[in-house]
């Protein structure tokens, strides 16, 4: 199945959207501008994108797995969440960072990565005195190894 996302680039030098040679269905997004940061500084890197996305869909933007190693950042929400309701022409597709070491990112640097998902269905809450399951010992019981 093909979902069509229509995309403005903000800027015409960094490379456009794609997969990248079939190793993943995540899509990677690139820094649109050059950043110098300091330990502790935080910044909004600018993707250089806005998107519209397809009713029922939202984009989830990650961390590329290599981004701490290569930048020493981490991403400030975990994750971020893109609804369809942003999707203006100025929402452009931001990667909050910490910087845990002073770094620098060049424009056209891969740092973050996105995929699509379609919205969760309606839950509905059903209250109970017991799950009927045995416990695995609570968070965190499964050990280091």
């Amino acid at each position: 199945m093909e979902v069509e996302i229509k995309i403005k680039y903000h800027n015409d030098r960094i490379e456009k959207l794609r997969y990248i040679d079939g190793k993943s269905d995540w899509i990677d997004l690139r820094s649109a501008e050059d950043v110098i940061l300091k330990k502790g500084d935080f910044h909004l890197i600018d993707l250089g994108v806005s998107v519209k996305l397809p009713a029922g869909y939202e984009m989830h933007i990650a961390p590329r797995s290599s981004t701490f190693k290569n930048f020493g950042l981490i991403q400030t929400n975990g994750v971020g969440i893109v609804d369809e309701s942003y999707c203006g022409d100025d929402d452009h597709l931001m990667m909050p960072v910490y910087a845990v070491r002073d770094t620098q990112i060049h424009e056209g640097d891969r740092v973050c990565q996105f995929r699509i998902m379609e919205h969760q269905p309606v839950i509905r809450f059903q209250e109970c005195e017991t799950l009927d399951n045995p416990s695995r010992g609570g968070f965190g019981s499964t050990g280091v190894q």
